[in-house]
C-alpha cells in the first residue's frame, strides 16, 4: 500500500511539473512528511528524508518534462546556462540551510511557504512584463537565489523560477519550459547534497542513501517519468485556471496543517 501510494504520488506530481513547471515537490514533500510520520520514522530525520527524496524525485520529472517542451521548441537555453551556474551554487548553500534546521521548524518554514505560493496560485498574481532579460550576472544571481530557496522546501523552483522569467518579459510557455530545465540541475545537486549531507546520520530507516528514501524514490520515479510528458501536452493545450485554484486549495490546507 505504501508503494502503491508513491506511485500515485508520483503521476500527480508528474502532471504538475509539465503542467505548471513547478516540479512537483509541493505536492511530494508534504505527502511525504505524512507518510514517513504514519510509518513511524525519527522525528528528527523524516522531514529532511522527505527534502531530500522530493529533490532526487524531481530529476525524472525535469527530464521528461524538458524533453516535450524542447519538442515544442520553448526552452530559452541561452536563459537556463546562466541561471543553471548559480543554481549549483545556490543549492548546495541551501541544503546546508535545511540541514542546520530542526524537522518541526523546518516543517513551519515549507508550510509557509506552500500558504503563499497557495495564494499567488488562487488569485492569479503574476508580475507584469516590465523588464528585460538580465545580463550574465543577473541570471547568474537569480538562479542562486532560486536554488538556495528550492533545495531548503525541496522543490524544482518553478514556483520562483517562472514569475521571475515572467518579470524578465519571457512568454508564459517559454517560462514554464525554462523553468522545467533549471528544475533539474536544482534537483541533481540538491539530492546529492542531501545525501552528503545524511551519510550515516543516526536514526535513518533503513533502504535510505543519506536523506533519500529509496523505496519511495522508486515508486514515485515510475509513473512520475511519463505523466510528466502528459502534463507538458496539457500544458500546450488547456488554460489551467481551475486547476491552479484546485491545487491551491490543497496547497493551503497541507500548508496551514504543517503550521498548526
Amino acid at each position: 500500500m505504501e508503494f502503491l501510494l508513491y506511485m500515485l504520488l508520483g503521476a500527480a506530481a508528474g502532471v504538475l511539473a509539465g503542467l505548471f513547471g513547478v516540479g512537483g515537490g509541493l505536492i511530494i514533500v508534504p505527502v511525504l512528511v505524512f507518510s514517513f510520520t504514519a510509518q513511524g520514522f525519527a522525528p528528527e530525520v523524516l522531514t529532511h528524508l522527505a527534502v531530500g527524496t522530493s529533490l532526487a524525485t524531481i530529476i525524472f520529472t525535469s527530464i521528461n518534462s524538458v524533453l516535450e517542451h524542447q519538442r515544442k521548441g520553448a526552452v530559452r537555453w541561452p536563459i537556463f546556462a546562466w541561471m543553471a551556474l548559480g543554481i549549483l551554487l545556490g543549492t548546495g548553500l541551501g541544503s546546508l540551510t535545511a540541514a542546520s534546521l530542526q524537522g518541526p521548524l523546518l516543517q513551519k518554514v515549507i508550510g509557509s511557504f506552500a500558504i503563499l505560493i497557495a495564494i499567488q496560485m488562487a488569485l492569479d498574481l503574476k508580475p507584469r512584463a516590465s523588464r528585460a532579460v538580465p545580463g550574465r550576472l543577473g541570471l547568474t544571481a537569480a538562479g542562486g537565489v532560486i536554488g538556495w530557496a528550492s533545495a531548503i522546501f525541496g522543490i524544482g523552483g518553478g514556483s520562483l523560477t517562472v514569475p521571475f522569467l515572467t518579470w524578465r518579459s519571457v512568454m508564459m510557455q517559454q517560462a514554464v519550459a525554462t523553468s522545467a530545465a533549471c528544475g533539474l540541475p536544482i534537483a541533481l545537486a540538491g539530492a546529492l547534497s542531501f545525501m552528503l549531507i545524511g551519510w550515516e546520520r543516526p536514526a535513518l530507516p533503513a533502504w535510505s542513501l543519506g536523506f533519500v528514501y529509496l523505496p519511495a524514490l522508486l515508486g514515485i520515479a515510475l509513473t512520475s517519468m511519463y505523466f510528466a510528458r502528459l502534463g507538458a501536452r496539457l500544458a500546450h493545450r488547456l488554460s489551467p485556471r481551475l486547476l491552479k485554484r484546485l491545487f491551491a486549495l490543497l496547497l493551503f490546507c497541507v500548508g496551514s496543517s504543517f503550521l498548526l
